[in-house]
């Protein structure tokens, strides 16, 4: 009973299609580790099994091996028991030939009792010898869907390895985007371009309140002279300047008719 529930087990998992249990699966990772786990226990208890088995039918083997040699043996001594008494009658002497003759029976019966034997083990053998075909047969199938398993394992854990990999790599891409205004370096790059822009302005207006500096500078000196030279003109000091044109801001309140009356 238990040889057949392994054999049953065996030539179930043998035929297990891989791709199929996968395609059900919700987690194929998860079904793969676990089948491989099952695949291994039952290789494991399967090879204990068929070892078992195949004792089993090697001690049938000798025992039947055994019978037909004993078969042999006491055909042999039945034959030179029968030679003996024949030999003895042939000299007179019927008392030795009736006692080798009765060996001879003996041997006989001897030897139909190992024949007996010998035949009645054959079918057990046959049919030991088949189940042993079948177990070894269903544990190399066993064998080869494992290293499938582990395979395909394998494969799925690099392929989802690999698609990680590809998802981190795009995720960073996606963060370092310089074009994307809402990163990191697009937030930073804005900063630094009103703080260069505010510098700009920093610039023009302190340039512009220079120039206005300069220029009230300039009409102060020029003030300054015109000043100078009336007072020279009311003490008899000497005459201005041949040329010199007179100050925007003095011609802004002189009429040119008060020179005609001097």
């Amino acid at each position: 009973m238990v040889k057949q529930s392994i054999f049953g087990r065996i030539s179930q998992l043998a035929k297990a299609n891989i791709n199929a249990l996968l395609d059900q699966a919700e987690d194929p990772q998860k079904m793969l580790d676990q089948m491989v786990r099952d695949y291994t226990n039952n290789i494991a208890e399967a090879e204990s099994a068929v070892a078992q088995t195949i004792g089993n039918l090697r001690m049938l083997q000798a025992d039947y091996n055994e019978d037909v040699k004993n078969a042999q043996d006491w055909g042999n001594k039945a034959l030179a028991a029968s030679r003996k008494a024949d030999e003895y009658r042939a000299a007179g002497d019927t008392v030795d030939a009736q006692k080798f003759d009765n060996l001879a029976k003996v041997a006989i019966q001897r030897q139909m009792t190992a024949e007996s034997e010998a035949k009645a083990a054959e079918p057990s053998i046959a049919s030991q010898t088949e189940v042993v075909d079948k177990l070894k047969t269903g544990l190399d199938q066993m064998k080869n869907k494992l290293n499938q398993l582990t395979a395909k394992r394998n494969e799925l854990v690099a392929r989802s390895k690999t698609a990680a990999a590809q998802s981190q790599v795009h995720d960073a891409l996606k963060s370092i985007d310089i074009m994307d205004p809402t990163s990191e370096v697009g937030r930073f790059e804005e900063k630094i371009r009103r703080e260069e822009a505010k510098v700009l302005g920093q610039q023009e207006l302190a340039s512009s309140s220079l120039d206005a500096q300069f220029n009230q500078l300039e009409d102060l000196g020029e003030q300054t002279e015109i000043e100078a030279r009336l007072a020279a003109l009311k003490s008899g000091g000497s005459k201005p300047a041949i040329g010199a044109g007179a100050p925007a801001s003095a011609e802004a309140t002189v009429d040119e008719a008060d020179f005609d009356k001097l």
